[in-house]
């Protein structure tokens, strides 16, 4: 199916369908319940999963094939959001042109920034990409102002010129970014007793580019290339001895990789056309190694799961606060009750990154794959006590079948 193999298509069907069902799965529990906090299925949050997924996804293609780890690709992130901006300021407010920007403008940097940081490789090659992208955040914040903004940010302005498209709206407005006239905010409820979905028009944009995303790592882990770069992560000084000059090869993994960067920087713009230096800062980079990390670095899924992990995280978790602790526990004596909200109350709230932490401290130390190899483990237990079931001569034939 579309080129892949049996287990590749199963891999983008259930993307697929996690995508498409979303509203329905993130968001378990009614809303009169007490535990509808922990909801996550609302437009901008699952915007942030998908957008943060091809972030992650494109990064892998450049640490989890190469083992270049790069602390500059929120640089990336940057330059495709304002010039997602800038093409709504002066082209118009469709999304596709300002997208194909992002993605073409981060290329070029990325293509610039690669050629000469990949002339070290190591944590010399990591602290370059850092520098470039801490002088990419100085300069929009401070230098290129009437380009970005500066501390402020680039916005959307009343008279922005927009050669194809108007300025203002009837009501005096600024037109919001649009498809083809489907504004992306525009939303559809659909109530089911006391449960609410909702259906928005950006985050299937979004999700619908992601598995384009997808589709197009799988076929790049799939190619001669992605052998080529694996060859580069287990012993490039061999390859070097060899004759054969890697570096073109890694230089296309980190342009591609940037390409990713700008496409998703140009779809957080898409999705709300503002543009700030706080994106190019290193916190940023530092946030999609934690996701390629903690979902599997070097698998096709675990950038996807790692993203959607730490943005529940910050989302959900952060707005945990003492009141919805004294909700928990109420049911407790006064002096119990105001205990454990003291215990809990340093993990969540504004303290979310230590439970972050922590999870991320575990999966390291006894799950080294990530969230995908703890999947794993859990489906070789669950055919493990197949095989008990059915017996001795199922195992073998099992066994039989997997040497052939």
């Amino acid at each position: 199916m579309f080129g892949l193999d049996k287990t590749d298509t199963k891999l983008l069907l259930i993307v697929a369908v996690l995508c498409l069902f979303a509203p329905f799965i993130l968001n378990p529990f009614p809303t009169s319940s007490g535990l509808a906090q922990f909801n996550a299925g609302y437009p901008d949050l699952m915007q942030r999963f998908v957008i943060f997924g091809i972030f992650a996804v494109g990064f892998n293609i450049l640490f989890g094939l190469t083992g270049y780890l790069s602390f500059g690709h929120a640089a990336f992130l940057g330059v495709g959001s304002y010039s997602a901006v800038w093409m709504f300021k002066l082209l118009s407010m469709n999304v596709i042109p300002a997208i194909l920007l992002s993605v073409l403008l981060s290329g070029v940097f990325a293509l610039i920034i690669g050629y000469v940081s990949l002339r070290r490789s190591g944590i010399y090659f990591s602290i370059l990409t850092l520098a470039f992208a801490q002088m990419s955040f100085a300069l929009a914040y401070s230098v290129f102002t009437p380009i970005t903004g500066g501390e402020t940010g680039l916005q959307l302005a009343l008279d922005d010129p927009r050669i194809l498209g108007i300025s203002q709206t009837a009501g005096g407005n600024i037109p919001v970014p649009a498809l083809f006239g489907l504004e992306m905010r525009a939303s559809w409820d659909l109530v089911l007793g006391d449960w609410q979905f909702t259906f928005n028009a950006g985050y299937y944009l979004c999700a619908l580019i992601l598995l384009a995303a997808f589709y197009m790592a799988i076929r790049i882990f799939r190619s001669p290339f992605g052998m080529m770069l694996r060859a580069v992560k287990s012993n490039q000084q061999r390859m070097n001895y060899t004759g054969l000059n890697t570096k073109p090869y890694t230089l296309a993994a980190f342009v591609i990789s940037g390409m990713y960067a700008g496409l998703a920087g140009g779809l957080m713009a898409s999705m709300d056309p503002l543009a700030g230096a706080e994106r190019m800062q290193w916190t940023a980079s530092g946030e999609v190694v934690l996701m390629t990390i903690l979902g599997g670095a070097g698998t096709l899924i675990g950038p996807v799961l790692g993203a959607g992990f730490i943005k529940y995280f910050e989302n959900i978790f952060s707005k945990l606060n003492d009141n919805v602790l004294h909700g928990w526990f109420a049911f407790m004596p006064d002096g119990l009750e105001n205990l454990m909200v003291t215990i809990v109350h340093p993990f969540v709230g504004k303290g979310w990154h230590l439970t972050l932490g922590i999870l991320f401290m575990l999966v390291v130390i006894f799950l080294p794959g990530g969230l995908v190899e703890g999947g794993q483990r859990v489906g070789r237990l669950f055919r493990r006590r197949d095989i008990k079931s059915t017996g001795p001569e199922a195992e073998a034939a099992q066994q039989r079948n997997a040497a052939e």
